[in-house]
């Protein structure tokens, strides 16, 4: 089954494009902070250096192995969910679930050992960089030199391996289940580790009011708490667009006739399909405003004291922006990879909406439709997610629960963001699929 897998790639290579772009682009920010235990542990390296370049590495490394896992299981998940007629037809002529497990899982792992080389340059020049940022703030010396050495690579290669083949066995266990006619039930499971997250990320936030104002670590419960509350809706994310649809149903109909209709029916029965995108939307939107937002009343409430910024202050607020930037840049490849994916696979589908009398532009109005829900309704649960660490970490820094004083543009921000990357992504995809002529879009894909 593995020469099989190698032979799958070489036909197919563009299929495994974005799951290779999420292991890459995962594999360079692992190895990249990383990276930082090995030029702690360099010679010559003083006590103070060495604790924000290990901070660096085991705050930001943690976070980034936790994104990869979710960035290329969200590709993988949508990868195979498209090739269900494959696996069914290999079941067929005599493949047993587990050949088609190993199958896909050997991609994954081939993809994902492509994905680590391909990362060994960038990492090193994003080391060097994140090195020298540091140095430029004063939190390290000037004279330690950058070590790319065995921590780095090991964490990179392992990491990487790990949540592609974690991911491939998930998504190929439930695609060869629904092949065989089995509905996995998985719904009461899921549902309980949503309560699950929901109630540790609410114990977490509220352990904040606990903390010693103005104490380095007082940041770290509401920002567990806010993340673990993003999961959480996440894990509900086909319940709540199924919530939001219900209440939709009657409105679009009324305004967009029977457009409007088809378009929400469209989704309700798509609702399982289109979580994966939901959750990219729930966790860049709650993560960016928890931490952008305490960042910033934590900034204020020491400006407000007439204090000056330790070396440990700017050290955390230095890992803060970080923590944001590789959230942005992982929920973004999250969203586009899986919308792409999602959107690119229904071309047939949008074919025969076409022969059926549609025009590409009320094809395009659907999918733009489509895409306003979608953002609409992520951005509401991580709005929702992100106030659960912002409030108990404001109540806490300034008696005040509401974040008075913090410009409502950050959060404008990151909408638009969320907003722009789920409707340029899924109309430009919509898009190149509607240049297909409508007898090739309707027949069946090789």
């Amino acid at each position: 089954m593995f020469a099989l897998a190698l032979s799958s790639l070489r036909q197919r290579p563009g299929r495994a494009l974005a799951t290779l772009i999420s292991a890459a682009l995962g594999a360079t920010i692992v190895m990249g902070f990383n990276s930082m235990f090995d030029t702690a542990s360099g010679k010559g390296v003083d006590d103070v250096s060495a604790e924000t370049l290990t901070t660096a590495g085991s705050v930001v490394g943690g976070y980034a192995g936790l994104l990869v896992f979710f960035s290329v299981a969200s590709t993988l998940t949508v990868n195979v969910r498209q090739r269900a007629e494959e696996i069914a037809l290999l079941r067929s002529t005599g493949a047993t679930p587990g050949q088609i497990k190993r199958m896909v899982v050997g991609e994954a792992l081939v993809v994902a050992l492509a994905g680590t080389a391909l990362a060994v340059g960038p990492a090193i020049l994003g080391g060097q960089a994140l090195l020298g940022q540091f140095q430029d703030s004063g939190q390290v010396a000037r004279g330690v030199d950058f070590v790319f050495g065995p921590i780095a690579i090991g964490s990179g290669v392992g990491i990487t391996l790990l949540a592609s083949a974690g991911a491939a066995f998930l998504a190929v266990r439930r695609a060869a289940k629904a092949a065989a006619g089995q509905r996995p039930r998985r719904q009461r499971i899921r549902k309980v580790a949503a309560i699950a997250a929901l109630v540790a990320g609410a114990g977490s936030s509220g352990t904040t009011l606990a903390m010693e104002a103005g104490s380095p670590a007082s940041m770290a419960p509401p920002s567990y708490g806010a993340i673990l509350v993003a999961v959480g809706l996440a894990l509900l994310a086909p319940e709540m667009l199924k919530a939001v649809l219900d209440r939709l149903q009657r409105r679009a109909t009324e305004r967009y006739g029977a457009g409007g209709f088809l378009t929400v029916h469209n989704m309700r029965q798509r609702a399982d399909q289109m979580s994966g995108m939901l959750t990219s939307l729930t966790l860049f939107t709650g993560m960016a405003t928890a931490l952008l937002y305490m960042q910033g009343i934590e900034s204020d409430a020491i400006a407000a004291a007439g204090l000056t910024k330790s070396v440990e202050d700017k050290n955390l607020e230095t890992l803060n922006y970080i923590v944001v930037g590789i959230v942005i840049a992982f929920a973004c490849i999250m969203l586009i990879n899986s919308l792409y994916a999602a959107t690119s696979y229904r071309g047939r589908e949008f074919g025969q909406q076409r022969l059926a009398g549609a025009t590409s532009r009320q094809v395009l109005g659907m999918v733009g439709l489509e895409g306003v829900v979608l953002a609409a309704t992520g951005i509401l649960a991580g709005t929702l997610a992100g106030l659960a660490g912002v409030l108990p970490f404001s109540l806490l820094r300034t008696d005040s629960p509401w974040p008075e004083g913090q410009s409502p543009v950050i959060w404008l921000a990151i909408v638009a963001i969320a907003a722009a990357a789920t409707l340029v992504t899924s109309l430009a995809t919509a898009g190149r699929a509607l240049r297909t002529p409508v007898v090739e879009a309707v027949a069946v894909a090789a």
